[in-house]
């Protein structure tokens, strides 16, 4: 009989600490509810240590230019996947996540995109137009009005039919953007790009008044590596004046006018 009465005591005794546990989370869950925003929190990430885009930018797109505002708004009433999409839809968002803590915050982090070049139209006057950056996913974004990334310039008649590139086509040409970038000698040394009709490409250096016969962009290695020899072998010795041209895409030829 005591062993009945120690297990009825027990059993009691769990099914009052589960109602309470229950009774406690609604509790909780009632005066999150309740709970109003009381604050934006943004956390940016940087490009080289700036940023496309300031506080202000992000609270503008979040809030659609304050039309729709946030600040005082129930957590209830929050739809934190619709302010996500709202914010991916402008290009200088790669990706976000918005959530909210117990204080009463809006927690908003922001990544940006990496860009690996700078897409310049030019005009029938040969001048520069304002353009776009590509990502180092092959995606274009729009400049910043924040921060002018240091990247090569990229022109050419190529770029009036693809709009991106993402696509299996258009990868040999960001793999090589991408070692560009990636590669601080390269990095340092191209500053302009040029894509014909016919996916060939053409290079100008920082220094020195030559043009780089590139071709297509493909046998990068070998490629990149003769360019490499004609700059620590070739320039030291005759000068960075003294060609005009130099072409590496002819297999095991350096061809230097």
């Amino acid at each position: 009989m005591f062993s009945t009465f120690k297990s009825i005591r027990k059993w009691l005794f769990t099914v009052g600490g589960l109602l309470a546990l229950f009774g406690l989370i609604a509790f909780t869950e009632v005066r999150h509810g309740q709970k109003r925003v009381q604050a934006v929190v943004i956390q940016l990430n940087q490009v080289d240590g700036h940023r496309f885009l300031t506080n202000r930018d992000v609270t503008g797109y979040l809030t659609n230019q304050g039309a729709d505002p946030v600040i005082g708004q129930s957590y209830t009433a929050m739809d934190l996947r619709r302010l996500e999409r709202r914010l991916r839809q402008h290009g200088l968002v790669k990706n976000c996540q918005v959530s909210r803590d117990l204080p009463g915050n809006l927690l908003v982090t922001i990544e940006q995109p990496n860009p690996v070049a700078r897409l310049v139209k030019l005009d029938d006057g040969e001048q520069p137009i304002r353009g776009q950056y590509v990502s180092e996913e092959g995606r274009f974004f729009p400049v910043s009005m924040n921060y002018s990334a240091r990247v090569p310039v990229l022109t050419g008649q190529y770029f009036a039919q693809n709009r991106s590139l993402v696509s299996e086509r258009n990868r040999p040409l960001l793999t090589m953007l991408n070692r560009i970038q990636n590669d601080p000698f390269w990095r340092a040394q191209i500053a302009e790009l040029s894509v014909d009709e016919q996916g060939d490409v053409t290079m100008w250096p920082q220094m020195g008044t030559h043009q780089i016969d590139f071709g297509q962009p493909v046998d990068l290695e070998v490629k990149f590596k003769k360019l490499k020899l004609f700059y620590t072998d070739v320039l030291p010795v005759k000068g960075w004046d003294c060609y005009r041209r130099v072409s590496v895409q002819y297999r095991n030829q350096i061809v230097c006018e």
